[in-house]
This record gives C-alpha cells, sequence and structure tokens, in this order.
C-alpha cells in the first residue's frame, strides 16, 4: 500500500518550497500520494489539492478578520480529509496561524507531524513554541540560528539549508533581459517587488511609484521595472498604475529575471530579500500594512529589524522603511545615497555575501525530503 502525505501551505512561499519539496519525495519515492493544501505550483508538482490558497494568502489583521469565514471553512474541510483519507503524516509549511491549530487536529488522530519552515515564533509570541513542543514530531529550520533556538527549547529539530539556493536562478542574462524589455541598456535598472499578496501590492506599490517618479527626476538615467506574479490578476495593477506618475515596464512571472537585470531592488519584507541577497543585489526594503496590524506588530515584535536578511545577519545590513518611514521621500534619499556611492552599494555586496553563505548548501528540498520519508518509516 503506497504511503499518503498530507501537504499544507498557505501562501506563495510555501507553494514555491512545497513545490520543491513534493518533487524530491516523489524523486525519493515515486509511489508516494501526496494530498492537501498548496498553490499552482504544489499541484504541479504532484499534490492533489483540496483547497486553492489564492482566498487564503492575505496579511495584516484586518484582512484576516475579514476572510476569518474562508479560513474555518478551509480548515474544516481539510480536518475532514483526514478522516476520509487518512495520510499517514503530515507536512506543515509556515503558515503558523492555521497550521499550528492543524498540528492538533493531526495528532488527536495519532498521525505524525512533520513542521518544515518554521514561523516566525522566535520574533514574536515564543509561547507558541509549547504548541510546537506539543504536536510537532519533527521540526525541519531553514535557518541556522533557528536550530540553537529549538534545541534549546526541548523540540527535535533539523537544519537543511535554504531550499532558495536551489530555485533561485536567472533564466536570462541582463543584457539578453533588457533587450527583450525594450529597455535603454545604458540606463542603471530598479527593479520594484512590492509583494505576493494583493494586499501587500497594494499599500507597497503606489509608496514605490511615487518614489520612482523622484528617482527619475534627480537621475535621469534611470528606469524601473516592476516583477508581477502570475497568480495576481492584472486588473489590480491596472488600477494602481492608472494614475501613478511613472509607469515601469511589468514583467509577469520572471521575478529572478528582474532582479538579476537590476543595479539595486526596492522589495517588500519577506522572501524576497533573501532571494534578492542569493541574486547578489543590494537592495532596499519597504513595507506598509493597515495602523491597526502595524500597531499589533509593535507591541509583540520582539526584534529590532523585520527583513529577513538583517535578522539572519543579526544587525541591520540593509535599510528598512517600515510603516511611517515608507515615504517618497525617504525612498528616495536612500536610493540616492546608494547609487551616488559605488562603495556604498560594493560594501552592502560583501555583507550579503556574508550573510548568503550562511544559508548552508544546496539541496535542502532533498534533505527534508529524506527525513519525512524516516519519518513515515518510523
Amino acid at each position: 500500500m503506497p504511503k499518503k502525505i498530507m501537504i499544507i501551505a498557505g501562501e506563495a512561499s510555501g507553494d514555491l518550497h512545497g513545490s520543491s519539496l513534493a518533487l524530491a519525495l516523489k524523486e525519493l519515492e515515486p509511489s508516494i500520494e501526496l494530498i492537501g493544501m498548496g498553490g499552482e505550483k504544489m499541484v504541479k508538482a504532484g499534490l492533489r489539492s483540496f483547497q486553492d490558497i489564492k482566498d487564503l494568502s492575505v496579511i495584516g489583521l484586518l484582512e484576516i478578520l475579514s476572510s476569518i469565514g474562508k479560513f474555518k471553512a478551509a480548515f474544516n474541510l481539510l480536518a475532514g480529509k483526514l478522516d476520509s483519507e487518512k495520510p499517514d503524516c503530515v507536512v506543515l509549511i509556515d503558515y503558523p496561524e492555521f497550521n499550528l491549530r492543524f498540528a492538533k487536529e493531526a495528532k488527536k488522530r495519532g498521525i505524525p507531524v512533520v513542521y518544515y519552515i518554521s514561523p516566525q515564533i522566535w520574533a514574536w509570541r515564543k509561547g507558541r513554541v509549547n504548541i510546537v513542543k506539543k504536536y510537532v514530531d519533527e521540526m525541519i529550520v531553514i535557518l541556522g540560528f533557528e536550530k540553537d533556538f529549538y534545541a534549546k527549547e526541548g523540540v527535535n529539530v533539523e537544519f537543511v539549508g535554504n531550499p532558495l539556493l536551489d530555485s533561485v536562478k536567472s533564466s536570462l542574462k541582463k543584457e539578453d533581459f533588457i533587450k527583450k524589455y525594450g529597455l535603454e541598456p545604458a540606463f542603471r535598472t530598479i527593479a520594484l517587488l512590492p509583494g505576493s499578496r494583493l494586499t501587500e501590492i497594494e499599500r507597497n506599490l503606489p509608496v514605490m511609484l511615487k518614489a520612482a517618479k523622484r528617482i527619475k527626476d534627480r537621475f535621469g538615467d534611470s528606469q524601473f521595472i516592476l516583477a508581477k506574479p502570475a497568480e495576481i490578476r492584472s486588473s489590480a495593477y491596472e488600477k494602481i498604475l492608472q494614475g501613478a506618475p511613472l509607469k515601469p515596464a511589468i514583467v509577469e512571472g520572471h521575478p529572478y529575471d528582474c532582479i538579476n537585470a537590476a543595479e539595486l531592488v526596492l522589495v517588500a519584507s519577506g522572501t524576497a530579500t533573501v532571494e534578492t541577497m542569493i541574486l547578489d543585489k543590494p537592495m532596499l526594503i519597504i513595507y506598509k500594512v493597515s495602523f491597526l496590524t502595524w500597531l499589533v506588530g509593535k507591541l509583540l515584535v520582539r526584534i529590532p529589524n523585520i527583513g529577513l536578511v538583517n535578522i539572519i545577519a543579526g544587525e541591520k545590513i540593509v535599510p528598512e522603511l517600515i510603516q511611517f518611514d515608507a515615504t517618497p521621500s525617504k525612498i528616495t534619499s536612500e536610493v540616492s545615497s546608494l547609487l551616488s556611492s559605488p562603495d556604498k552599494m560594493e560594501a552592502m555586496r560583501t555583507r550579503l555575501a556574508a550573510v548568503r553563505s550562511e544559508l548552508g548548501g544546496p539541496g535542502a528540498s532533498k534533505r527534508a525530503a529524506e527525513i519525512i520519508i524516516r519519518q513515515l518509516k518510523r
């Protein structure tokens, strides 16, 4: 009888990592059946998904509260599948508010639980580590310091390295990208990555575009490219761009090519900051949320920086303009400081390279798959 694994991911980064994991599992054990919740990438990698994640990939307290009915329906659907499908193991990918509750449902039924890609409980609400200790059989982490955090708490944990080292690759050389999208070869190219969720894009992109106009006025030899996730509908961008002071070139579905072609990247906080680091590009982290979400975050988050590259480094090596600091004038000032100083740009690259070396080596998804297979055989 083939083994069956339920994998639960709920947002774009989880879908990316989940697809790599699914392919690795299938390579090790071709007969394994993969079920659960994931996006387009995980489905293409062989997952039989019971729930599309598009409606569940939201951020911000108000946005989450307004979608509570959808979350509840998805949770109940998947909990029911634990009974009807009877998986041999449940693998949870990040997505903590949903997955930590789901771990409890799996353990009620005596199903082993593996958590792949730790929720950021080391940053806020550290008490949730007790939930991990109670309901998670194995924690697989992709950041080195997370292993120390969980080991001290008595959690069974393994560090496998960062799967982005395998997946983050540009398909086009910079000169070919510039030619393909009709850009000016002699100009400075600045990439805009406002986020992977609609709510992030709606808050971050307008301020990025206003800053882009100011940067263009100051540096006439600059041009802008906007990395658009394929899963976000075009109408969302059209509404924002309609009244924008500057129209960037829009590139759909090829964020790594955009980053690779850029001299500098304006990027929303999240996985994209690590992707930008892997591609060896200086960056400026920009992030805006609703006032209520920001206020709650200020009260709960216990770390000084929010950018993943800065968290991994343990210091601020990349400027962060968060919430009220994310203004066109401040963004322009930071960008001007970098563009006017090749030494600053090179110093940032050097420090990012040092952080990149801490991500481990290639093959993280395969190592994670091997741990899960071992769990199945116990």
